[in-house]
């Protein structure tokens, strides 16, 4: 791990605490949230964003110099499902999208607890339909998402899957929150590693998405219980120390039992959503750099 990589590690699990939205009023930790991206993630330089509404959601579009009109990134932000907007991921998706060289748009889906499941799922189909309906062809959109956003993604294509719409190029998650019952060995294993995150808050989190605690392991609250046939080609990744990581593997080895294209990066010492800090560590500058000529060659 570089140095700057320790000290970011070292600070940032300094806030995390003012964002434990499993210990902290939820509206206390989206306005810690919001006031952390002001101050410490700054957008890349030549990325425009131009907010509009898309099937009555608001959403912002990244336009990065020269990048092409007819290949876009749509990015569903992480945070619980609870907290993030498009503002607070900017930064992180203006970076991807530059190094994509595609467009990019973030939706405002509805956060819980005030719009539990399936609302999320609802609005990231809407948006996605309002995209193939405005001429953007499947074949030239990547959906992405970090964190519960990485969920939020799965979920959406399977929904879409199940009704029949025709699916993105390919799916690039950022350490995917896809078991609202943290059954994954690494909730064990990683338990004293993770900077971030208590297996037992967990459950905190679940209920606030999804109150009824009998569909937690309904695929659309937790994909990682999915039939994923017929889902197309992802890239994962996962840092190594997190609670999280058995989402990903999981996620994968069905992926590939399915014959699905799937690529998935486990990095050593890094910690959930590790490409955030992209331009304060180097380990996260080349995750992205990786995530861009990924999103490249899918909708080339």
């Amino acid at each position: 791990m570089s140095h700057r990589a320790k000290f970011v590690r070292w600070l940032t699990s300094g806030y995390m605490q003012k964002l434990d939205v499993a210990n902290v009023p939820v509206e206390t930790a989206r306005k810690h949230l919001e006031s952390i991206a002001r101050m410490l993630l700054v957008k890349a330089v030549g990325v425009s964003v131009e907010p509009s509404e898309i099937a009555g959601i608001e959403v912002d579009w990244l336009r990065p110099k020269n990048a092409r009109e007819d290949k876009v990134l749509f990015y569903l932000h992480g945070g619980a499902y609870v907290i993030g907007s498009r503002r607070t991921h900017r930064q992180l998706v203006s970076h991807i999208a530059r190094e994509a060289g595609v467009t990019a748009v973030i939706p405002e889906y509805r956060l819980a607890p005030e719009n539990p499941f399936p609302a999320a799922i609802d609005d990231a189909v809407a948006v996605y339909r309002a995209l193939l309906e405005s001429g953007f062809e499947p074949e030239n959109i990547v959906i992405s998402g970090d964190s519960a956003g990485g969920g939020l993604s799965v979920a959406a294509l399977l929904a879409l899957r199940h009704a029949g719409d025709p699916l993105p190029a390919a799916a690039v998650l950022l350490s995917p929150f896809l078991d609202v019952t943290a059954s994954g060995e690494s909730a064990t294993t990683r338990a004293d590693q993770d900077p971030w995150f208590k297996v037992s808050d967990m459950a905190v989190v679940a209920r606030y998405y999804c109150p009824d605690e009998t569909k937690w392991r309904d695929p659309l609250v937790s994909p990682v219980f999915a039939n994923v046939s017929g889902l197309p080609p992802m890239m994962i990744q996962v840092g190594d120390d997190e609670i999280l990581l058995s989402d990903s593997t999981r996620l994968a080895e069905k992926l590939e039992a399915a014959g699905i294209d799937v690529e998935i990066e486990v990095w050593p010492e890094m910690w959930h959503v590790f490409p955030m800090f992209v331009g304060k560590m180097p380990e996260a500058r080349r995750a992205v750099e990786k995530i861009g000529v990924y999103i490249n060659k899918a909708v080339s």
